[in-house]
């Protein structure tokens, strides 16, 4: 809950990689035992509406996202499809380079395409700081 508040850790990890430049993002519903009643479907699609609202609003493309309830502590949809969640029927994304679509979270980790590394580039480093030393000079 306090994730998906107006300044919780979810939003700002979602901005962060947003910002950074991370193309492609899976979100994995957790503590889906801890719902209230347990593995719940409304609780499931409500956090799914709220964190899809968000991700459109910072750039990210909902329909390519792909959102799987799971439960790290039981294992449910991690790398078996759960028994405890029949409502689920999977997850699906819709991308320019292929579809792709699947039921647990190693599936989703499984449908990350590799990034383009433009190697024919010239290499560039981002700087925090540069210091001035004595009788060294400027160190980045």
């Amino acid at each position: 809950e306090a994730g998906i508040s107006k300044n919780g850790q979810t939003r700002e990890h979602a901005l962060l990689a947003f910002t950074l430049g991370v193309k492609q993002l899976i979100v994995g519903v957790n503590k889906m035992d801890s719902s209230e009643p347990p593995y719940s479907e409304t609780r499931y699609e409500e956090i799914k509406k709220e964190v899809s609202s968000y991700i459109k609003k910072i750039g990210y493309n909902p329909a390519a996202v792909a959102f799987v309830p799971i439960s790290g502590w039981h294992g449910d949809n991690m790398l078996e499809p759960s028994s405890n969640m029949p409502w689920f029927k999977g997850w699906k994304i819709e991308r320019k380079e292929g579809n792709a679509e699947g039921k647990t979270l190693i599936d989703a980790l499984d449908a990350i395409l590799p990034p383009s590394r433009p190697t024919e580039k010239p290499l560039r480093l981002p700087l925090q700081d540069v210091y001035k030393i004595g009788g060294i000079g400027t160190v980045p």
